[in-house]
């Protein structure tokens, strides 16, 4: 059961760019739209679960929450400015090998996960897997390299703003987890109810912190005047539809048989989601070569998985 709830986040993660091709808008309405939607579910879980649970929800989890909602809104805005400068099919993938390594590296390496040298090296070769296969799943056609080549200056700011973009997914990721192992967050807190209890007290704040930050992005650094317009209400949609995943991704970190490296590695498998439902659903057209590359690709991210989901029992 763990296990399935796991593979929840990959499922609405990788449908989340597709539906929000779908609802249309500019990257700030989206943005804004995605965290006006997890802030929806946010008081639908405090109202509906927190509450009537007796779930503790002290100021240090409003603080984790908060911040852990702001480093989400610099991750997704370093995002959708490296798709502006760099392409979609160039950074995408970029930025999914870079969070895979870092979430996991930084899981099993600061929190400890990962405990022992057999370990670490399955779960590198776990990493290494997913990664590759990643790349291969988003490979660029030779029409899309000449065109991304006309305009190399602008690369280099995409990468730039994909590191920022790491960093704060990265931090968004880990936070919630890092405060408890410096003890800022109690083990009473964090372990309760298998730590759904935790986690789902962090989801308000969290939304709240997404909301305040998106907005703040839009208006002073992306300069966007029409955050309050049809595209970015539309995007509601997409901020459920991300927000089921972040509520299953970080209650799967939160158990101890799941773990935050594996958990937030197998979030990262919405790429195959995403590029397929890109595919057949948003008809985006592809080579022979790109979709050889594509399975090829896809075989690789599945026997990444599998490992890294048994690291536990190899």
């Amino acid at each position: 059961m763990s296990l399935l709830l796991a593979l929840i986040p990959p499922l609405t993660w990788g449908a989340t760019g597709i539906i929000g091709t779908k609802m249309g808008g500019s990257a700030a309405q989206q943005t804004f739209g995605e965290s006006c939607g997890a802030l929806l579910l946010g008081i639908g879980v405090y109202l509906f679960f927190v509450l009537p649970t007796g779930v503790e929800v002290t100021g240090r989890i409003w603080l984790v929450g908060l911040f852990s909602g702001l480093f989400w809104s610099v991750g997704t805005a370093g995002q959708f400015f490296a798709y502006k400068k760099m392409g979609v099919s160039a950074a995408f993938p970029l930025s999914t090998a870079a969070q895979i390594v870092s979430n996991a590296l930084l899981a099993a390496a600061v929190l400890g996960e990962w405990t022992s040298v057999r370990m670490w090296s399955f779960g590198v070769l776990a990493i290494a897997l997913v990664t590759f296969g990643a790349m291969a799943i988003a490979a660029r056609s030779n029409a899309e390299k000449r065109a991304n080549n006309k305009r190399p200056h602008s690369y280099g700011q995409g990468l730039l703003a994909l590191l920022l973009s790491t960093i704060g997914f990265a931090l968004y990721f880990i936070f919630p987890n890092l405060l408890f192992k410096v003890g800022y967050i109690s083990d009473k807190i964090h372990s309760a109810n298998n730590g759904i209890n935790y986690m789902t007290a962090i989801v308000t704040p969290q939304a709240v912190g997404q909301t305040i930050g998106s907005l703040l992005i839009g208006l002073l650094i992306l300069h966007e005047h029409g955050l309050f317009k049809k595209p970015a209400f539309k995007n509601i949609v997409t901020g459920l539809d991300w927000a089921v995943g972040n509520l299953f991704m970080f209650i799967s970190s939160a158990n101890p048989a799941i773990g935050q490296a594996t958990a937030t590695t197998l979030s990262q498998l919405g790429i195959i989601v995403g590029t397929f439902g890109g595919i057949y659903i948003l008809k985006e057209r592809k080579t022979r070569d790109q979709m050889v590359k594509i399975i090829a690709g896809t075989v690789l991210v599945i026997i990444g998985s599998i490992l890294i989901t048994n690291l536990k029992v190899i």
